[in-house]
């Protein structure tokens, strides 16, 4: 079942290139005495970094960044997806930018680029996470940190999405070492690449680093977390598909019983009717004039309800719609021991539900290049026990992270993940996980980790719900104050305008209206956990 919105559009590459140009007026701007640097910015190009060939380094004067403008800068421009909460991209300071090739292996082309204030550096790194299957630098995280005086490091994972050959998956086609880097080295390497020229440039490490992403670059910060516990002091992992074998399975789940039987096919009309009566049944009376649900794990409607009495009509499901809607909430199945393979997604996420036969790129990439090695192979035979067997075993040791980061915490890592309860991802698998975290961490390490769960927010923004909040103050705040992020203020952003605000609850409390404040505002909501009781 793909998101309530466009993943595949998070393929788009950033097409660029780069040539190391510092000679004549573009060495004189790069000495520029913007600040009292022992290294200066063009020097930076002879440090001996292991594996590196640096491709451009050269100072972005205050204001004159441009990012590339294509589908993923409109998205990653979204104010839901601002590290730093603000509801507009802001000019950026100076900075010295580092553009660098790292080649690990004799198959390895892994782009990086490191930027580093040249005023006000606040002594920190972070790392900016990917989507999807990568092969771009994200640009506005980086711009967003750097403005907040952050040394900031973005890597393409090994590959370049503008090319054919680099799209989706097909770049793990014969290149095992490029899945390698996918998985994990990229991140790692540009981490270690980062420390190492911040420590050049200032002349004293970061104090602290972190890591920051959603989707896939929710993923890598945990397996950051999980091979390079000392990489990051604070990681913030947003709707993290993890185990992504499993993951992916469910977004092949509806599409793959809607072509074995048509009969199962639904319309978008039909979904919109079913997330409608979901709506009236469960939603409170703020959910009902905001649209959403605050507490979609409590909502007990089931699609039989609107079960046709006789003909099949627009105002009702008929028991073929009824099972479908059915199969998508439970997730896929493995058909020989039952067991659910991943749960599908929560109520209140029913007009982003598609079963039109047809399978979801993303999702189908991971089994027919990265596991299956098999360009050819026909998605509409996945067998949902032998085949995600297989899958897993195939690319499980690569990408997926067990329920123990005990590591990281005794090194005093901080993670906090949040997940929208609108995603298709369902938010009761991440607290599950949450909850395994925790024990395993035991009594002396179980608070480092928290869970935000977002009413009304989409795969990491968007939605009818608070989108848009500080994750980079919130990991900050933890890691440099000690205050770990009981409560967090979210805004919904219009138009470049603030319209609502909410708080966001440390799972498992939740946002209660006090009946009689302004619906709009966080002061009239109390974080509170949550009655046994079922709406």
């Amino acid at each position: 079942m793909p998101y309530p919105q466009p993943l595949s559009a998070l393929l788009t590459a950033l097409p660029r290139r780069f040539s190391l140009c510092v000679t004549g007026a573009t060495l004189a701007a790069l000495m520029l005495p913007h600040m009292a640097h022992a290294t200066s910015c063009a020097e930076l190009a002879h440090q001996a970094l292991p594996d590196a060939t640096f491709t451009t380094v050269e100072v972005i004067e205050a204001g004159k960044w441009q990012p590339p403008q294509n589908q993923l800068s409109r998205i990653m421009s979204a104010p839901g997806m601002n590290v730093a909460g603000h509801a507009t991209q802001a000019p950026n300071p100076a900075f010295c930018r580092v553009a660098i090739t790292l080649h690990p292996s004799a198959d390895s082309q892994i782009r990086t680029e490191v930027w580093l204030p040249l005023k006000g550096w606040n002594g920190k790194l972070l790392g900016v996470g990917n989507f999807g299957w990568a092969g771009s630098l994200m640009y506005y995280g980086m711009a967003t940190g750097v403005g907040e005086g952050y040394a900031v490091a973005s890597t393409d994972t090994g590959h370049d999405s503008s090319t054919p050959e680099g799209q989706g998956g097909r770049f793990t086609l014969g290149h095992p070492e490029k899945l390698i880097d996918y998985a994990y080295r990229a991140d790692h390497l540009m981490t270690t690449t980062a420390k190492a020229l911040i420590e050049a440039f200032y002349k004293k490490p970061a104090s602290h680093a972190y890591w920051i992403g959603c989707s896939l670059g929710g993923l890598e910060g945990l397996i950051e977390a999980k091979r390079y516990p000392e990489d990051y002091d604070g990681i913030v992992a947003g709707a993290p598909p993890n185990p992504i074998v499993n993951f992916n399975a469910e977004q092949l789940w509806a599409g793959w019983m809607s072509y074995h039987n048509p009969a199962l096919r639904v319309s978008r009309d039909k979904f919109r009717l079913l997330n409608t009566a979901v709506m009236n049944a469960c939603a409170s009376p703020v959910g009902k004039k905001q649209g959403f649900l605050d507490e979609p794990d409590k909502c007990t409607f089931t699609p039989d309800q609107l079960l046709c009495n006789g003909n099949d009509t627009s105002s009702c499901l008929t028991a073929n719609e009824v099972q479908a809607a059915n199969n998508i909430y439970q997730g896929p199945v493995n058909l020989q021991t039952h067991e659910v393979i991943f749960p599908g997604p929560a109520k209140g996420s029913e007009d982003g539900f598609s079963a039109d036969g047809k399978a979801f790129p993303v999702a189908l990439d991971l089994f027919k290049y990265a596991a299956f090695q098999n360009p050819n192979w026909d998605w509409t035979t996945l067998k949902w026990d032998t085949d995600i067997e297989e899958a897993t075993r195939k690319v499980g040791p690569l990408l997926h992270v067990d329920d123990n980061l005990t590591p990281f915490f005794q090194h005093g890592g901080r993670l906090l993940m949040y997940i929208g309860w609108n995603d298709g991802h369902n938010p009761e698998q991440l607290a599950g996980y949450y909850q395994s975290l925790q024990h395993n961490a035991g009594p002396e390490y179980q608070n480092d980790v928290k869970l935000i769960t977002i009413p009304g927010m989409g795969h990491c923004y968007g939605g009818a719900g608070c989108d848009t909040f500080s994750k980079l103050g919130a990991i900050d705040n933890w890691v440099s104050n000690k205050q770990a992020p009981e409560t967090i203020v979210a805004s919904r952003v219009s138009n470049g305008k603030v319209v609502r605000t909410r708080p966001l609850c440390a799972w498992p409390k939740v946002a209660r209206y006090d009946g009689h404040g302004n619906m709009d505002d966080a002061s009239s909501f109390t974080c509170i956990t949550p009655e046994s009781q079922s709406k």
